[in-house]
């Protein structure tokens, strides 16, 4: 009896029926499925990520380690609990993401209501109430995974798995660093009508909505910069190109108007404007996706395009 009323939360999931093992191996399987994907997608394309998460209002220089912490975070949790024997830890640790990732929304619901929150850059989420019921259902399913869990026993495996995945997450940060410096741009594209050398010269590539009021806010920054006058700003509408001239009118923006966004963009892959490619004789110099102020005034400075 002493060992009954005194036995821990462990020691307590071992005698559970069959029913409730049963349900923490669905509960496990299903968070796990869902936290090892967007973990890895966060490691493997992590300046696609990046910019949704700025688009959520996180600092541009906390943005890319954010990525690559989360990513190895979250593909540590599902790995864990997959695993009878680590099940607890692996749910407690994507409980405590999806509390904090709640609170960070519910604190700054109204600027962020809206705007595009993918746990999948390829799969499309907004900040709306129903966020906070489907997070709320994948947190009781982490829950529920720990509650029917055996105590955790040992950390070599937990240690060698963050070890592995952290290696993988550096060598892919690397990867995708050189791979986006090392784009082939087309010769020429349509600008203004006409085939356009961007092989030759300096060259700054705005990508934009006309409808989007965070493009509109960037390119009248941007109006506003010395631009060199060996540089050349060619501005591509991703939607609405009728608008494009007005667009560029009412910003004030001294830009050509190229209709090739779609060419371009299956090279520069992001989810939303704005978005710039700094291009030197056809070679990517930068890419910026940074344009609340002071940027992309500063990277533009440091590429010397700008005064």
């Amino acid at each position: 009896m002493s060992a009954t009323t005194t036995a821990n939360f462990g020691e307590r999931s071992m005698a559970l029926p069959a029913w409730k093992i049963t349900v923490s191996h669905i509960a496990a399987a299903a968070v796990a499925i869902i936290f090892l994907a967007t973990g890895i997608a966060k490691l493997v394309v992590p300046f696609l990520v990046q910019t949704m998460f700025e688009q959520l209002l996180v600092p541009a220089w906390a943005s890319m380690p954010l990525v690559i912490l989360l990513g190895i975070a979250e593909a540590l949790g599902g790995l864990l609990v997959l695993m009878p024997r680590y099940r607890r830890w692996g749910a407690w640790l994507i409980a405590l993401m999806l509390v904090v990732f709640m609170g960070y929304i519910g604190l700054r619901y109204q600027a962020l209501v809206g705007r595009d929150c993918s746990c999948f850059p390829w799969l499309k989420r907004s900040v709306t109430p129903a966020l906070f019921a489907e997070d709320g259902a994948m947190l009781l399913a982490a829950m529920v995974a720990a509650w029917f869990s055996r105590k955790p026993t040992g950390l070599r495996f937990p240690a060698i798995a963050l070890a592995v995945i952290s290696v993988f997450a550096g060598a892919s940060y690397g990867y995708n660093t050189i791979h986006q410096s090392g784009i082939q741009v087309p010769e020429t594209i349509a600008v203004d009508g006409q085939p356009f050398n961007l092989r030759q010269g300096h060259i700054f590539l705005f990508f934009y909505d006309p409808a989007c009021s965070h493009c509109e806010e960037a390119a009248r920054h941007m109006s506003t910069y010395g631009w060199k006058k060996d540089v050349t700003v060619i501005a591509l509408p991703t939607n609405d190109p009728q608008w494009a001239a007005s667009f560029l009118h009412d910003t004030k923006l001294v830009a050509k108007t190229s209709s090739d966004s779609a060419l371009l963009r299956k090279l520069f892959v992001f989810t939303s404007p704005p978005y710039g490619v700094v291009l030197d004789n056809g070679r990517v110099k930068s890419v910026l996706t940074h344009f609340e102020a002071p940027e992309p005034l500063p990277s533009l400075q440091q590429s010397g395009f700008v005064d």
